[in-house]
């Protein structure tokens, strides 16, 4: 049965060579999809590049910047018709270790969703400016404390197993940003799917700057609490 890595991309231009190297190098076989948001910095031409040495390499170029959460969405999409078993999503910003991907693929046996959690160890976030820390262990423990889930759920780097979940389960989670995350794990957990947590330290962005806004952050609390206000999760147990 075919793997699949999917790593969406924005402005990533020195990122992206450097991410798929790092897969390749630990695993040949596997296929890799970048779903680029037709970067400025034309990161698509990175890839476009890579694609002439490597026949297991593909790209979506999508029209303009629709957000990771769509990304994802558009991703699984195109695995499901590929037939893919095992679909991994992993950032391009290299603050993921792809060295977990062997393991997780062979975990997914087991379990039908594997995912990477920043609070099973101490010091995961040693690197990372004192503001964001605050803010993504915050987001945390308010997820954890409202729907009583005791995963990291804001974290992209999951492998999926499309044999044992019905895939539209996936396509539940209706924001197309950051907030995928949250949602998507929220709705998974309600579901009764087994989940599986790795522990994983989280390095800062080394090249290039992060997508995540001031804005941004508002906004997913803000989309957090009426979330929960409004109970849609209800609909989906």
């Amino acid at each position: 049965m075919k793997n699949l890595v999917i790593i969406p991309t924005y402005n990533e231009y020195i990122n992206s060579k450097i991410i798929y190297n790092k897969i390749r190098k630990r695993n040949s076989k596997i296929d890799i999809l970048f779903i680029d948001d037709k970067s400025p910095d034309k990161t698509y031409m990175v890839v476009k590049k890579l694609q002439q040495l490597d026949s297991k390499l593909f790209l979506i170029i999508r029209k303009k910047k629709l957000g990771i959460g769509s990304a994802h969405k558009k991703g699984f999409l195109w695995a499901r018709r590929k037939k893919y078993k095992s679909v991994i999503t992993i950032d391009s910003d290299l603050s993921h270790d792809p060295n977990l991907i062997n393991k997780m693929i062979l975990m997914n046996e087991r379990f039908p969703i594997i995912i990477t959690g920043r609070f099973l160890l101490r010091n995961t976030l040693d690197q990372w400016p004192i503001i964001r820390k605050f803010i993504t262990i915050t987001r945390h423990n308010v997820i954890k404390f409202l729907f009583s889930i005791p995963y990291d759920t804001s974290g992209a780097f999951r492998c999926y197993n499309f044999n044992k979940i019905n895939f539209n389960d996936l396509l539940l989670a209706s924001d197309n940003g950051y907030s995928f995350f949250w949602q998507s794990l929220i709705i998974l957990y309600k579901k009764g799917y087994k989940i599986k947590e790795l522990p994983m330290i989280q390095p800062i962005r080394i090249n290039g700057e992060s997508k995540i806004s001031i804005r941004d952050i508002y906004t997913a609390f803000f989309k957090l609490i009426f979330f929960y206000i409004t109970k849609k999760i209800k609909k989906f147990y």
